[in-house]
């Protein structure tokens, strides 16, 4: 079969490799499509390896059709040979198959594409994980989630709304924001042209305090914000895309009983894994089959094209998600 590789300097090319040697506990999926994450850009730099066991080239969410599995998977009475199915991957998935564990495997959502559905694993979880697992997200709290334009919060923001919480979110340009308005958000900062605590601070005045931030920028504005939570909040740090250093005022930090939290969803055990994607199958699935949650996608790009997708994502100036569709694949 063939996988997408970066040699040393990080040039792409679609390589002849091993097929994969599936495990007692593990289905083949035939791979349609590929979601893309920033996530990948690091791992073509040599900075985000694959963790053990599984695949090195890039590749954390796919779709596709189950064409094998294990002796121990077939007793999942979930999983059938020939069924539509997304995944979440440790790596692995720019290639035409994989091998998965099968609580890592979530029914494909009825109504979606193959290419639709391979932009939901990872976004999904991450956000599931950190809005409601970490952050304890519930109806009538305000959640503010960052970088408004990327394919994280395109499902973040219609995932909050779709649960009752109230959503600011931020973005680069005024075009940016009028591109987002389909995702809900209640308030979108421009934050060329507007303080983003400033803002905050302006909402709290009015009633609606931050419960909640899903932070992938982080940066000196994490400090500038606290003051402006609601009393428990939790300030989740996902990523670092702003800068890594922040001065955290520590009396608003006790007196308010705020958490600060790191949150990696790459790092969790298995078993949590799993038991997210049961959660999202059963809880979220039925909202993206009605409708009310939509995956949002900018662009699909042939696999090939892989540099080409990675250049869209790392100069930015996108709305949603950018997915590599597998040729033949059916997607």
């Amino acid at each position: 079969m063939k996988a997408m590789l970066a040699d040393a300097s990080g040039r792409l090319a679609w390589t002849e490799v091993a097929e994969p040697v599936l495990r007692d506990d593990e289905v083949l999926v035939e791979i349609a499509a590929a979601g893309l994450n920033r996530a990948d850009l690091l791992q073509r730099q040599g900075k985000y390896p694959s963790p053990e066991g599984c695949p090195p080239w890039m590749g954390l969410e796919i779709s596709g059709v189950i064409t094998g599995m294990g002796q121990k998977a077939e007793q999942d009475a979930r999983w059938k040979m020939g069924d539509q199915v997304c995944a979440l991957l440790g790596g692995g998935g720019y290639a035409e198959r994989v091998a998965v564990h099968s609580g890592m495997l979530m029914p494909v959502p009825q109504g979606l594409s193959l290419a639709e559905a391979a932009a939901l694993p990872e976004a999904f979880a991450t956000s599931y994980l950190n809005l409601f697992m970490e952050g304890k997200l519930s109806e009538g709290q305000t959640a503010y989630i960052p970088a408004g334009a990327s394919g994280l919060a395109s499902a973040a923001i219609p995932l909050a709304k779709a649960f009752g919480a109230r959503v600011i979110t931020s973005v680069l340009s005024d075009e940016i924001a009028q591109s987002i308005r389909h995702l809900g958000a209640d308030v979108i900062i421009n934050s060329k042209t507007q303080s983003v605590p400033g803002v905050l601070q302006a909402e709290a005045e009015r009633g609606h305090p931050v419960h909640v931030v899903m932070d992938c920028l982080s940066g000196e504005d994490i400090g500038r914000c606290l003051p402006y939570m609601a009393h428990g909040g939790y300030w989740i740090v996902i990523s670092t895309l702003a800068g890594t250093e922040t001065a955290v005022p520590l009396r608003q930090l006790l007196t308010k009983g705020l958490h600060l939290v790191g949150s990696m969803l790459r790092n969790r055990s298995p078993d949590l894994k799993a038991h997210i994607l049961r959660e999202l199958t059963e809880k979220v699935w039925p909202k993206i089959e009605s409708g009310q949650i939509r995956p949002h996608i900018y662009k699909v790009l042939p696999m090939e094209q892989a540099g080409e997708a990675h250049r869209i994502l790392e100069h930015g100036g996108h709305t949603g998600k950018i997915v590599l569709a597998v040729k033949g694949s059916g997607s």
